[in-house]
């Protein structure tokens, strides 16, 4: 039987030089239980060594990251998802609307504590433009202005109030010679525009709310409706898209601006639940074609490029657009003409991204020369199709 007093159990006896080197260890939590007791019993007697573990210690927690106590950005998608998997909800969102009620969600969720100074953060829109990057100047309740601004176009051509209609200070004068539009301007901008020049002030934390009871009042009707608004059309002035897909354009804006507020106030914002992503990435590639014929009609296409005229619904030139990332997949791009059909055995370039990285090209955030990752085949090809995503950003 072992003496109770013969030194069992009790830390090791070691030497002050020994102790001392064995500090840094001990304030990284890398000592032995044995080593860790006999370097704490000696702090206890040592007043230098006492000093010195207390920076170390110190030094420690600067090195360490603190964890964020923010929420995963896709926790929000998993609960709603496990909760209607159990009990789905008697009047279900369309699928197809789903992004736009997710975005808007994250989008408010954000703003919710946002303070004086937050709303009046300065914020710069940017896109693209012809050949180059353009901008405007405003504030984050500018932003959400311009988001109630446009999302009014949806929600006027589900028949309920647009938000224009409030405004009641005279438009400035047209120049002499200028046409009138009658009524509100009809395109993104110039709805922005009208917005902004006939407030009586510049907008403020006040506008988060009508903003908020637009979107939800849209989600609302749809799923009452069910899947007949699918494929009503909603004007943008100069072009149109069935609301199904104008809803995903919605939500695509809706991430990209809370992206700009999120960089004003310095916050960090995540992408899209990656099926969301998915869909948004697949409208840009769908409208691909139509973009790349209005480019050339322009005279914006690459010089040089051999072009066929291919008759609609028959395969012609294409390129294949490979997206990675949960997001991601493949798309054959017509190249020329927005009624051919893509083709693998007509492919002459490929051109691969990131799926962030495309959404934020086609946002405008990202120079076409900057944005693919890979190319390969008829360089002209390959610009023209990363200038017309480019060109697929608006105010």
């Amino acid at each position: 039987m072992n003496d109770p007093l013969d030194g069992a159990g009790l830390p090791p006896a070691l030497e002050h030089p020994v102790l001392k080197s064995m500090l840094g260890a001990w304030a990284l939590a890398a000592c032995s239980a044995e080593e860790t007791a006999a370097v704490e019993e000696h702090l206890g007697e040592c007043g230098p060594c006492a000093d010195e573990a207390r920076r170390l210690r110190e030094a420690v927690g600067l090195l360490q990251r603190p964890e964020s106590l923010d929420l995963d950005p896709g926790l929000r998608t998993r609960v709603l998802d496990a909760c209607l998997a159990r009990r789905p909800p008697r009047v279900p969102v369309p699928a197809w609307a789903a992004s736009y009620d997710a975005e808007t969600a994250r989008l408010d969720a954000l703003l919710q504590d946002f303070g004086d100074a937050e709303w009046h953060a300065p914020v710069r829109l940017r896109w693209f433009r012809g050949e180059g990057a353009t901008s405007r100047r405003t504030t984050v309740a500018g932003v959400i202005a311009h988001l109630l601004a446009v999302d009014g176009l949806v929600a006027t051509a589900l028949g309920l109030a647009d938000p224009l209609d409030h405004l009641t200070a005279a438009p400035a004068p047209a120049p002499p010679g200028a046409s009138v539009t009658p009524g509100v301007a009809g395109t993104p901008a110039e709805r922005t525009e009208t917005f902004w020049e006939t407030s009586h002030f510049p907008p403020t934390r006040s506008v988060r709310g009508p903003w908020r009871e637009q979107s939800h009042a849209v989600v609302r009707t749809v799923s009452f409706t069910g899947a007949g608004p699918g494929a009503l059309p909603v004007s943008y002035g100069d072009f149109e898209l069935p609301m199904r897909d104008a809803l995903l354009d919605r939500a695509f804006e809706c991430w990209v601006h809370a992206e700009d507020i999120a960089e004003a106030v310095d916050y960090p914002y995540g992408p899209p639940a990656p099926r969301h992503l998915h869909d948004m990435i697949d409208l840009a590639a769908r409208m691909l074609p139509q973009v790349l014929a209005a480019r050339r009609r322009r005279g914006l296409a690459a010089p040089g490029a051999r072009r066929h005229l291919v008759a609609a619904g028959s395969p012609g030139r294409s390129l294949r657009l490979e997206i990675e990332g949960d997001g991601g997949g493949q798309w054959l791009i017509p190249l020329d003409s927005p009624g051919a059909v893509g083709s693998a055995d007509h492919q002459v370039a490929h051109v691969a991204l990131d799926d962030v990285e495309f959404c934020r090209l086609a946002a405008g955030h990202v120079s076409p020369e900057e944005a693919a990752a890979g190319q390969l085949g008829d360089r002209g090809a390959i610009r023209d199709v990363l200038f017309a995503a480019a060109s697929l950003s608006r105010m």
